[in-house]
Formats: C-alpha cells, sequence, structure tokens
C-alpha cells in the first residue's frame, strides 16, 4: 500500500512502457482471465523441485492437474463484493482476530479510542499489512519452530508475525495533527510489528497469553548488519542510538525461521520545523518539509529535518528488518546488504548452491525491481557465524525489448558506479541513485513478489495513472489499473539473465466477473494457485478484494472481497493450507459513517484494521 503520490525518480532511463509497445507482439495478455498463459507457464520448467517453499515442503505437489481444475469454489459475484461488511464465497466461512488495539496479552488494556500511548505499545497496532503463520511447538527448551510435517499441532498453533503499515491522524488520534508529544507517542506505537501467539481452540482461533507476545515500533531498539552498519552515513551528531521501524509493509521469511520485515514509505514520517532544503539524496527519496502530514516533526526531535543534531536519522530507515519471532529478547536487525528503498516486500527463495535469493520491488512510480543473492550456501554461512542477508550481491532489473531481461549489479567495483559514491555502504544508502545510473528499467510501482516452486516469479505491478502515452492504441499507457509482470531467473534463481513476460494486465479483465483493478499483494502456492489482491478503485462498485487464479486452466474466481474503503493485504496459511490468514487495512478509511467493521453497522463505532481467518466448510485446502 501506498500513500505516496510523488515521482521521485528524475533520470531518464527507459519506461517500462516503451519497452513494452516494442513487445507486444510476443506478450502474455490475459483477456478475462488466464487462458492464454497455461502452455507459456509449462514451458518454463514446470514440476521442477526446488528448495523449500512458503509452505515448507519441496513444491513436487505443483501442477499436478486435478479433474475439473484447481478451484472449485462458488465465487462471490460483482453485484454482491460491496458493502460496509466483508463478502465471502459461501463454500467458505470467516473470522475476525486480532483488529487493532486487541491486547497482546489476554489480559492487558483494552481497546479505547483515541488510545493513550502507554496503552498502544501494549497492544495490535494499526495498518495490518504482511504477515506469516510460523508452527511452534514446546519442550523443556522452550519453544521452537515445528518442522514435523503432517504433524496436528502445527496446523492448530503458531506465532503471528505482523505488520502495522500506517494509520493516519484522523483515524488513530481523532484530529488531523498531534497536539502534543503524547499524540506522536500514541501515532508512533500503534505503528510496527506484533507477534501474537494464536491458537485454534474448538474451531476458534484466538490470541492467548505467551511470553512471546511483543510488539515492536517506532521507538524500539533495533541494531544494523551489513555494509553499511557503523557507517558514518548511520551517525547522527546527537549520538542517539537506532530507535526504531515504521511503515511496514510486506514481509518475508527466511530458511532459518525468521521475519522480515519491511520498511516502505519512510520519508512521510519526517519533516521541517525550520529553515531546509533537501539534498539530492533526500530528494531522491520523497523527503519534504511536511511529510505526509503525520506531524511529528513538531514534537519528536528526531524526525526533524531541519535539525542539525539529528542529521542523518532519515538514512536509518528503508531497510529490511530481521525479527527472530522465536525470541523475545532478540533486537531486529536491518539488513543493509539488500539495499534501501521503499522496500514493499522481500520474496526469498533458495537457490543454486544453497544461495539465499530474495526478490524485493520499490514501490513508487518509476522505481525499480531488485534482487539479492547471498554469497554463498545459507546452512554454511550461518555455521561460520555469518548471517547470509549480510553478504552478497545485489542487483537491479533491466527490461529489454525481446522478452529478456538482465540483472545489473550494485558494486562499488562498478567505474560508474565508484565515480559517484565513496564506497559500498554509502551506493546501498542511496540504492535509488545507483540504480539510475546503471540504466534500470522504471516501472509502474512494484509491489509483492512471489516465487511459484517451478521458479517462476511474479510481481504486481499496482498502478500508474502519472505515465505519458506515446501511442494512443497502447492498453497501458497510462496505467490506472496496474498489471502482473512474470520472470524466469538463469541458473536457478542466482543467474544475471532472465525472460519476462506480462502475465496479467488488469484493464483486460474490465466488463468481466473476473474485473480486478491495482493488484498488490499475491501468493503462488504449491498446486498452481495464485492468491492475488488489490488496493485501489475496483470497478462496477467492487470493494477491494482476493481472486484466486489457476494457472492451469486460465481460470480467476473471486474468493473474498473486504468492506468500504479497505485495502485487502497479507496472506499466509499454515502448512496444511486449510487456514489462511489476510488482513482489511484502513476500513472505511477510519470513518464510521462509512463502516464500523468488525463492530455491527452502528454508525458510531471506529472501524478497525483486523486479521481474517479464512476457513473452507468442508475442511478443503484454500482456493480449491
Amino acid at each position: 500500500m501506498s500513500v505516496d503520490d510523488q515521482i521521485s525518480n528524475k533520470s531518464n532511463n527507459q519506461p517500462f512502457h516503451k519497452i513494452l509497445e516494442k513487445n507486444t507482439s510476443r506478450r502474455t495478455v490475459l483477456k478475462g482471465g488466464l487462458a492464454a498463459a497455461a502452455t507459456t507457464f509449462f514451458a518454463t520448467g514446470a514440476g521442477t523441485v526446488l528448495a523449500r517453499n512458503h509452505f515448507g515442503d519441496k513444491g513436487d505437489s505443483f501442477f499436478k492437474r486435478k479433474k475439473g481444475g484447481l478451484i472449485g469454489f462458488k465465487a462471490v459475484s460483482v453485484a454482491d463484493g460491496n458493502g460496509a461488511m466483508p463478502t465471502i464465497s459461501e463454500d467458505y466461512e470467516y473470522q475476525v482476530l486480532i483488529p487493532w488495539g486487541e491486547p497482546i496479552q489476554p489480559y492487558g488494556p483494552s481497546f479505547t479510542w483515541p488510545p493513550i500511548s502507554s496503552h498502544q505499545e501494549q497492544q495490535i497496532g494499526i495498518g495490518h499489512d504482511g504477515m506469516t503463520f510460523f508452527p511452534i511447538k514446546k519442550g523443556k527448551k522452550g519453544y521452537g519452530i515445528d518442522k514435523k510435517r503432517g504433524h496436528r499441532a502445527q496446523n492448530s498453533h503458531g506465532l503471528l508475525a505482523i505488520n502495522h503499515e500506517f494509520g493516519q491522524n484522523n483515524h488513530v488520534l481523532g484530529k488531523s495533527q498531534p497536539g502534543s508529544l503524547e499524540d506522536v507517542l500514541v501515532s508512533q506505537h500503534a505503528h510496527g510489528v506484533s507477534v501474537i501467539e494464536i491458537k485454534n481452540c474448538g474451531g476458534s482461533w484466538m490470541r492467548v497469553q505467551s511470553d512471546m507476545n511483543r510488539r515492536i515500533h517506532v521507538n524500539t531498539p533495533v541494531a544494523f548488519s551489513g555494509p553499511v552498519a557503523d557507517h558514518e552515513l548511520l551517525q547522527t551528531p546527537d549520538g542517539n542510538i537506532p530507535l526504531g521501524t515504521v511503515n511496514n509493509c510486506s514481509n518475508g521469511q527466511t530458511p532459518w525461521g525468521t521475519y522480515l520485515t519491511c520498511e516502505e514509505n519512510f520519508n512521510g514520517y519526517f519533516g521541517a520545523t525550520g529553515a531546509w532544503t533537501a539534498t539530492e539524496e533526500q530528494e531522491r527519496y520523497g523527503f519534504s518539509s511536511s511529510g505526509f502530514g503525520y506531524g511529528w516533526e513538531k514534537f519528536d526531535t528526531r524526525f526533524d529535518l531541519s535539525n542539525p543534531n539529528f542529521k542523518n536519522e532519515e538514512n536509518r530507515f528503508g531497510w529490511v528488518v530481521e525479527i527472530d519471532p522465536m525470541n523475545p529478547d532478540s533486537v531486529p536487525t536491518k539488513r543493509t546488504a539488500l539495499g534501501r528503498v521503499k522496500h514493499e516486500g522481500v520474496a526469498i527463495t533458495v537457490g543454486k548452491g544453497g544461495r539465499v535469493v530474495a526478490y524485493m520491488g520499490d514501490d513508487q512510480r518509476f522505481d525499480y525491481i531488485y534482487k539479492f543473492v547471498s554469497s554463498g550456501n545459507w546452512r554454511r554461512m550461518r555455521a561460520q557465524g555469518i548471517n547470509p542477508l549480510d553478504e552478497g550481491t545485489l542487483y537491479v532489473a533491466k527490461f529489454n525489448d525481446d522478452g529478456s531481461g538482465n540483472w545489473l549489479e550494485l558494486s562499488i567495483d562498478n567505474p560508474v558506479l565508484a565515480a559517484r559514491f565513496s564506497d559500498q555502504a554509502e551506493l546501498l544508502t542511496y540504492t535509488r541513485i545507483a540504480a539510475d545510473l546503471l540504466g534500470a528499467t522504471p516501472m509502474d510501482r512494484p509491489e509483492w513478489t512471489t516465487v511459484a516452486p517451478n521458479g517462476d516469479v511474479y510481481c504486481t505491478l499496482t498502478n500508474n495513472s502519472k505515465r505519458i502515452a506515446s501511442n494512443a492504441a497502447n492498453p497501458l499507457i497510462p496505467n490506472p489499473d496496474g498489471h502482473i509482470i512474470k520472470w524466469h531467473d538463469t541458473r536457478k534463481h542466482t543467474g544475471t539473465q532472465f525472460e519476462w513476460e506480462i502475465f496479467l494486465l488488469s484493464e483486460d479483465t474490465h466488463g468481466t466477473e473476473d474485473t480486478l483493478s491495482s493488484p498488490d499483494g499475491i501468493l503462488a502456492d504449491p498446486d498452481g494457485r495464485l492468491f492475488i489482491q488489490t488496493d485501489g478503485g475496483q470497478k462496477d462498485g467492487l470493494n477491494n478484494q482476493m481472486l484466486v487464479a489457476d494457472t492451469l486452466t486460465g481460470e480467476i474466481r473471486r474468493l473474498f472481497t473486504g468492506v468500504t474503503k479497505d485495502e485487502i493485504t497479507g496472506i499466509t496459511m499454515t502448512p496444511d493450507r486449510r487456514t489462511m490468514f489476510i488482513n482489511t487495512q484502513h476500513p472505511g478509511n477510519g470513518d464510521p459513517s462509512l463502516t464500523n467493521f468488525p463492530a455491527p453497522v452502528d454508525g458510531v463505532s471506529i472501524p478497525r484494521d483486523a486479521t481474517i481467518v479464512i476457513t473452507k466448510k468442508d475442511g478443503g485446502v484454500i482456493g480449491s
């Protein structure tokens, strides 16, 4: 989700729409469905067994053709997909879990509106977004990840690590601007991450009393690792210690069982109370004197760009942050080798030689897609005491006219980059500028990425209404409704070349029951389904939604729609894939006259972001 309407990329790199114009003869356009994609999907290596995926298996069930296709549920119709309460397929049911303000411990402070800061730091935050379910077991040595496949406990008991992306002042505070430091602290404590132990008790999920439950917010101590750690660009004249994580959008999960949370629109929380002129670097990241209007700089000098004592404070944000959910005493660590951009999310897979590979989108108009490859086998690196996310190579994508692509290495060894940056740490702190210099391809707001078990990678490009048309007949100029791109890397994700194609143009679904706009959240499952979530104006009065695409048959069906003015985001499942967790974010944009979800409609109750637990009535796999 992005609330930033700026364009900060002033480079002259060839825009994606120019490349697309030259590639229309070979692209896969899925008009009114995905039927045209089935053959090309198989052509890229369907059925290849890769390393462990999101669901803990090796993808051996991927692309097993099932009689009648992969989707068997009755779809929510366009006509039924609106209103102040969610709608779900009649073959499914849902439960509301951990809404904003719910205490993280059963006997903690209850929700009141507006909250007070000392309570909010003990409560679930607002802006529910990316999340991961970690199955757990308890033993003599305490908590650990449950790795026993098929074990019943791992599907009914776990930790839910969940991001809290943003909450506008009117929603959180009930006013447009903070009037005190207390107001700022309320807002800051509503951001960040929650780690909550949850359990299925008699068919109903609930959070339980646990030493594991904790909040990580804007004032939580954090650490830095990798090439930028201890660099002068992270030091302030005030000497204040690094604190906090903010605008936590999507997420990732490492093979060693940790959670990755991604800082997206961090620039919007900074402002200036005095005279201030943006540097080239600040301008490229969209900093301004007013930010997004949060007003934190008025009462918290750490966020005041005009305060010389806190020079470089802004460089401490914009990173991927690793959190160990099983260790509540661990310090969240910002992994600087993955670069500093507006990270929407990070999709982790294991490539050739056991190296960890991370795919990331930088969510702003005309920004880029990135890839990180660890320097070695992740198991061996960890055995040597090295975090695989601290040492490796960062690349940025260039999409060529003929459907090929290149991963351009962002290294100080490149003379072009060495002429601009003093060292690798400075390059990574200003990753966007380095990518500009290499001629990366500007994209239409790259958001979530997901890796299918056959090796195909998908990225949602939510929209770009600011694109200037050069060919009126081209359906993506401008691109107000977004699309999804797919590519396949060489050398099992570790190579520097790839083949790409358009997987879906949202505009081509309009006028059908499959209609969708502004694709955002995305997840590929082991059977060949693609779950697609939306964030933006849908057609025909639809609320934002989650759809399921069968990549074998080309069918799309709508599984769930949210409430008025919300976003559907965040997606994770239990290992057996029979329970799914998704989120509704900013329901009604905080306006109780539009919705009171999750409370019954009364026109008064403040709507609250919440997690939605989805199950199939017959107990089947989600999406089937």
